[in-house]
């Protein structure tokens, strides 16, 4: 069983952690956690992945492990022989249910998770078990049960037995929802969760320039025939288009959003969950941030996050 860091930043004045600048409130479990010996922040940094790539969203993630340490604050810890394996597994089931809760609620034709910066994590706490952007968005196809088997196997490397023991369910069960999961997935699924794929500036560089001077021809050239654009602009914001298909749309769409909308923001290149990723600034406000995905050198997706509530807690 593996697990790992993800970025995290501590405000030096601050008793509260930070991951992209969302504050894990630590006020009414601090005393508690300081006279068990509890190393809060470490848990924190090991649970956070299990939550936010079934949940997709960093507030979301963050309750869920919330809820798991307000809880284990509660109980007699006494019969617990591995605490951390008991936290995971609360969080993992936490996370199951809240994902459940929300798939119920979301009304969304075009729904992406939150973005989460991956370009300026120390080296010593890269956030290599947050999951590439583009497999985030492929999980939607799948049940939340069968999200959580697709990652704790090949993501966190678990058995079959002990994802079986962690999410209550048999062996066999496990290897059914792992196949089906795969099969929904189907040709876009890599042979690892973790295969980035490195992408040179240049092409990002070349993109801005067609986008900017407004050169048809450089942007054809970039994009794939079957090229599409999803935006998301959640409850607040309405999108031009959600899903956009083919080059010659999106190319178009392109174009516009950009002359109707981004021309006076600032730009920045940056690594989005181990993506290229552009970052459209009004001042110091997030407006935009958009996730590419490349194929043979080409762009093949293109996830435009405008929801504010998503784009809050990114790290700049």
């Amino acid at each position: 069983m593996r697990v790992g860091p993800y970025h995290v930043r501590r405000k030096e004045d601050d008793s509260n952690f930070f991951i992209q600048n969302v504050t894990f409130s630590l006020t009414t479990l601090s005393h508690y956690w300081n006279t068990k010996n509890f190393d809060l922040k470490n848990h924190q940094n090991t649970l956070f992945p299990y939550a936010y790539n079934i949940l997709g969203t960093v507030e979301d993630a963050k309750d869920a492990i919330q809820d798991v340490l307000a809880k284990y604050q509660s109980i007699n810890p006494a019969h617990i022989k591995n605490e951390m394996g008991y936290l995971t597994k609360s969080v993992i089931n936490r996370s199951i249910n809240i994902k459940n809760r929300k798939a119920k609620i979301t009304m969304q034709k075009v729904w992406l998770p939150e973005p989460i910066s991956t370009e300026k994590a120390d080296d010593n706490l890269i956030g290599e078990e947050i999951l590439s952007y583009s497999l985030l968005v492929l999980f939607e196809k799948l049940t939340t049960r069968e999200r959580a088997v697709f990652i704790l196997k090949e993501a966190f490397d678990y058995s079959h037995k002990e994802i079986a023991e962690t999410i209550g369910i048999s062996i066999e069960n496990s290897r059914k929802l792992l196949s089906r999961g795969k099969l929904k997935l189907g040709a876009h699924k890599t042979s690892s969760p973790k295969n980035y794929s490195a992408v040179p500036s240049p092409h990002m560089e070349n993109y801005i320039h067609a986008i900017k001077n407004g050169e048809v021809k450089l942007l054809g050239e970039m994009l794939s025939e079957d090229v599409a654009l999803s935006a998301d602009g959640g409850k607040d914001i309405k999108v031009i288009r959600e899903l956009t298909t083919g080059k010659m749309a999106t190319s178009n769409l392109l174009f516009y959003v950009f002359k109707t909308y981004q021309k006076s923001l600032s730009i920045e290149v940056s690594e989005v969950n181990h993506q290229p990723a552009l970052l459209f600034f009004d001042g110091d406000i997030l407006i935009n941030c958009q996730v590419f995905e490349f194929e043979n050198s080409k762009i093949r997706h293109i996830y435009a996050v405008i929801d504010p509530n998503k784009l809050k807690t990114f790290f700049r």
